[in-house]
């Protein structure tokens, strides 16, 4: 009998790493094999020093030879092994081993797993960190087909046994939570940093996929990512998977337009086409090196009780999705935070879209208060040297707002002109006039309260989904 004493509080009893490798371990059904390339075998580790591990660990490899790699799961068509295809092979691989290799006749309730990670931790010179991909796939019931979980992992950590230590713990929570949270993703996600320093490793991209994650989507797990402080961007493509920003942001030249897209306007679409047709014409500009980008931040989400309406935020994602929009969801809620994350993977020429009010704002000194070097230093990595701000007019009053009569405040005038004649601010001038007076927060209390018209504002897919899965609150 569990004794409890009066002043307890309530409380989630966490258990240890070692326990959850015992739980596992003692489960005579859980069954698999551990292939880690690149940072030692810290997490089969784990499960060897608990005890019992004979009745699960059917196999542990490390092939850290890359001749031996690619002689086992083949070769990358880009030559690197730290990637999600690698770590895919590798998965796939030592399932279809588990089924050849143990008969399901004399076993069974055994439910199959392989765990993988593909590692690259920090370089002598610790110039890079490192960073690394982690997946299981498994089943729960022996006659299922196999679920997935993957996910990529940067390190922050500056010594590489730390980093090899961090990612053994949470290949272990990984392995628990698949089996033990699997009903309940946004809690497995939360317990992946059990017994790990929270600044110690970044997850950056999840993703969840068969029979048990029906119900899951992806972009929701990603904005849970940067909601919980895991990370500060995620990205998400038109299929609604979550994809690594490093890999696709690199050696790019980059769009990107920040917006709240509720819902996704003519004129947010206007905005997208007029700046691609002027980075076309562009020679610092290779088109077919080009991803086009819709950043919301995560201020863009937060309702006036400063909560996340996660329902709201799916319904953006599936209009930006359904028009083949690549979306990145980020923690920058000012700018020059964005246009930073950006020149870490790419030295291209980038754009950024934005309104009158949003450049105003960029000039705004409130914003940089915390900041040891103040706007200087905010504006030094906001106006990189292959940076540039594209700006779409603004209709106020009958009057048309562009860069020529922007107002700024009297200390930031200099600043202000500096940028702009040296084309580091360019406006837009072949927008459409007709679409000035569109604004995104009518066009919702519209959508809302039955008003009629509201869909001649919006692109004709856009209106046509919002009444087919009733976004947004719209009602018949």
């Amino acid at each position: 009998m569990v004794v409890s004493l009066k002043g307890d509080k309530d409380f989630e009893n966490l258990l240890s790493v070692k326990d959850k490798a015992l739980r596992i371990n003692l489960n005579e059904n859980i069954y698999g094999s551990f292939s880690e390339i690149g940072a030692g075998q810290e997490v089969a580790r784990h499960f060897f020093r608990a005890g019992g591990a004979s009745g699960t660990i059917a196999k542990t490899m490390s092939a850290y030879d890359k001749g031996f790699s690619d002689a086992i799961y083949g070769i990358e068509d880009d030559k690197r092994y730290v990637t999600k295809s690698r770590l895919s092979k590798m998965l796939k691989h030592e399932i279809k081993l588990l089924e050849t290799r143990v008969k399901r006749d004399l076993n069974p309730g055994k439910m199959f797993f392989s765990f993988a990670n593909t590692v690259a931790t920090i370089d002598f010179a610790k110039k890079f960190k490192g960073h690394g991909w982690m997946g299981i796939r498994f089943q729960t019931n022996s006659n299922e087909e196999y679920s997935e979980i993957q996910m990529h992992v940067r390190f922050h950590l500056i010594d590489a046994k730390a980093q090899q230590e961090a990612l053994g713990i949470m290949g272990v929570n990984l392995i628990y939570g698949a089996y033990y949270k699997h009903n309940k993703p946004r809690s497995l996600i939360k317990y992946l940093y059990d017994h790990i320093d929270s600044q110690a490793i970044e997850i950056d991209t999840i993703n969840f996929s068969g029979p048990l994650f029906r119900g899951v989507d992806n972009r929701l797990m990603s904005l849970i990512l940067v909601k919980n402080g895991m990370t500060q961007a995620v990205m998400f493509g038109p299929d609604g998977n979550n994809i690594l920003p490093a890999a696709v942001l690199y050696k790019k030249n980059i769009l990107a337009i920040r917006g709240s897209f509720r819902p996704l306007t003519k004129v947010n679409e206007d905005m997208y086409q007029k700046s691609f047709k002027m980075i076309s014409n562009d020679k610092d500009f290779d088109i077919k090196n080009t991803l086009s980008i819709f950043e919301i931040t995560l201020s863009n989400l937060l309702s006036g009780k400063n909560d996340i309406n996660e329902q709201d935020f799916l319904d953006r994602a599936e209009l930006l999705c359904s028009t083949g929009k690549t979306v990145l969801l980020t923690n920058f809620q000012e700018y020059y935070k964005l246009s930073d994350y950006f020149s870490k993977y790419s030295t291209k020429k980038t754009v950024l879209t934005m309104g009158v009010d949003n450049l105003i704002k960029v000039f705004d000194e409130k914003y940089y208060s915390l900041l040891t070097g103040g706007v200087m230093e905010a504006f030094g990595k906001l106006f990189k040297k292959e940076i540039e701000i594209y700006l779409y007019p603004m209709l106020k009053e009958k009057k048309l707002i562009t860069s020529n009569n922007l107002q700024v405040s009297d200390n930031m005038k200099n600043l202000y002109n500096f940028f702009k004649d040296n084309n580091k601010i360019i406006d837009i001038i072949d927008y459409d006039k007709k679409l000035l007076n569109i604004f995104s927060q009518q066009v919702l209390f519209e959508i809302q309260n039955k008003k009629s018209g509201w869909e001649n504002k919006l692109p004709k897919t856009i209106s046509k989904l919002i009444k087919e899965k009733k976004l947004f609150g719209f009602k018949q």
